[in-house]
């Protein structure tokens, strides 16, 4: 299991961040909405969305639960976010391990569901968790994200001195395309509005950014390989991304992502 720094991760995930915030205006809240957020992270987003559904605590206005598997996340949410002013709470929950009922009017997911393997049994749980006619919108890494630094590692992993620590290594994250995620969720008896491949590109300042990015989110990778090698692990990546795509003028990396976007309805 990927053990999680939240102050790095935060440091080093504003594209992510800026994508999310531009995702809750799709959300078309009220007011008066439960939400669930699947894999808050940090907890910046959930935030966001409570502040978006008002500050009123009365029963009858919305409230927002964000969950993660991340106990480290959790707790760091936790002690920044929760408070009087928003109607929010945070919980220690692996995504595959959701089990409510017709508790959300709207289930909400950014950066995190890509890290779930089989998404058939994860969509059907969302729709039990949703009351009827409840909205889910999701947004993960799809088909073909980050290929240029997925082949950049690929190829770091397949070299001296680190081939031995990768024997046997899989492929960590579901990047689905959106005719197969479009099967997926009306498979699971959700009704799809919308899903497809939004390209973005990710930004990062410097070799120390890149080197940020890579060290907070390619842990699958990392922790392969012994402690006392893993800044040098990180450092060959950051390398020989440099040496094929280069820093642009102004010094920032940039790389191709390719996000999963899917909106549906609760049949």
């Amino acid at each position: 299991m990927c053990r999680w720094d939240p102050e790095d991760y935060s440091k080093h995930s504003r594209e992510q961040e800026k994508w999310a915030l531009e995702l809750i205006p799709k959300l078309d809240l009220k007011g008066g909405e439960r939400v669930l957020d699947i894999g808050c992270g940090d907890g910046k987003i959930t935030a966001a969305i409570a502040d978006a559904l008002g500050s009123d605590s009365s029963p009858a206005s919305g409230f927002v639960l964000g969950i993660d598997s991340s106990p480290e996340m959790v707790a760091h949410a936790q002690k920044s976010f929760t408070d009087d002013r928003r109607s929010l709470a945070f919980l220690c929950l692996d995504a595959r391990d959701i089990d409510f009922s017709r508790e959300f009017d709207v289930v909400f997911s950014n950066a995190a569901l890509h890290w779930v393997p089989d998404h058939l049994p994860l969509l059907v749980r969302i729709r039990h968790a949703l009351r009827p006619s409840g909205r889910v919108l999701l947004q993960m890494g799809g088909k073909g994200n980050a290929a240029g630094m997925v082949d950049v590692v690929s190829r770091v992993i397949g070299e001296d001195p680190w081939r031995p620590f990768f024997e046997g290594f899989s492929f960590p994250w579901a990047f689905y395309g959106p005719e197969e995620y479009r099967g997926l969720m009306e498979a699971a008896g959700l009704a799809p509005r919308r899903v497809e491949i939004v390209p973005k590109t990710m930004l990062h300042k410097g070799r120390d950014g890149l080197a940020g990015w890579v060290r907070t989110t390619w842990m699958p990778y990392s922790r392969m390989v012994p402690d006392a090698m893993r800044e040098r692990f990180v450092e060959e990546i950051v390398s020989a991304y440099e040496a094929e795509h280069g820093p642009d003028a102004e010094g920032f990396f940039a790389v191709s992502m390719a996000r999963l976007e899917a909106e549906g309805v609760n049949t």
